[in-house]
């Protein structure tokens, strides 16, 4: 099992979930956890729907999402 580098609740199982970054090693990926975010979804209601998770698996996806927005570029080409 390996982890996300800076983010060690997040592992990567080649065998799991396609390789996904998953939650501390859960069948529960860091992609659906961020679209539950995404969606509105308060993080009471995200813990009391799936009760394995913790308030630091949800702010890390917050963390881990704000890191990799840091690293998307953007170019614009003219119209």
């Amino acid at each position: 099992m390996d982890h996300i580098p800076e983010f060690p609740r997040f592992t990567v199982e080649a065998g799991k979930m396609g390789g996904q970054a998953c939650i501390r090693g859960y069948r529960f990926s860091l992609e659906q956890l961020l679209s539950m975010i995404d969606s509105g979804m308060t993080s009471e209601r995200i813990m009391e729907k799936f009760p394995f998770l913790e308030p630091d698996d949800i702010s890390d996806a917050i963390r881990y999402a704000v890191r990799e927005a840091k690293r998307s570029y953007y170019v614009a080409l003219p119209a």
